[in-house]
């Protein structure tokens, strides 16, 4: 089976053996946790109105689904460097655009899926509508997107260079 470059997530080592190590605490440790916490409510008696146990319960249905999402995402990672310094925006770029030509008004983010996202930098995946819009421009060129509200907008790529984070 074929993957299209949609449902590949590039991913520099460091960053795929944290998710990987996030994946493999879920996946042990905090199983472990999660059902003691669900025994110990259990234990304090009739579970319809047992508000420990319900919380255990949907914490319990959030961590099996981000280990369902983690693993999907290693699955389907392709590990390498980041990308090179030839002012193409793509994933794993900052990208710095202008909107309407007005060099003023500039937006900067990382263009990488929302594994990346931290405070540090703002992030945009390659799937979103700005991240669509300018992937593959190079720098001077003006890319079009779709705002929330359905109307188009123009944005010029001001820089695009690696992400160092």
């Amino acid at each position: 089976m074929t993957q299209t470059s949609e449902s590949v997530t590039w991913l520099t080592q460091e960053a795929y053996d944290q998710l990987k190590a996030e994946l493999e605490y879920l996946s042990g440790p905090a199983r472990v946790e999660i059902a003691k916490k669900i025994e110990a409510a259990r234990e304090e008696g009739d579970l319809r109105e047992n508000g420990g146990y319900h919380a255990a319960k949907e914490e319990q249905g959030k961590q099996e689904l981000r280990v369902r999402q983690l693993t999907q995402l290693l699955e389907n990672a392709k590990v390498g460097e980041a990308p090179a310094d030839d002012g193409v925006a793509e994933p794993g770029m900052v990208i710095t655009v202008a909107f309407d030509g007005d060099e003023t008004d500039t937006l900067t983010f990382l263009m990488a899926s929302r594994e990346y996202a931290s405070g540090d930098i703002e992030t945009y995946s390659p799937q979103s509508p700005l991240g669509a819009g300018v992937n593959g421009k190079r720098v001077g060129e003006e890319a079009e997107y779709e705002l929330p509200n359905g109307r188009m907008t123009m944005v010029k790529i001001i820089e695009a260079k690696p992400y160092t984070g």
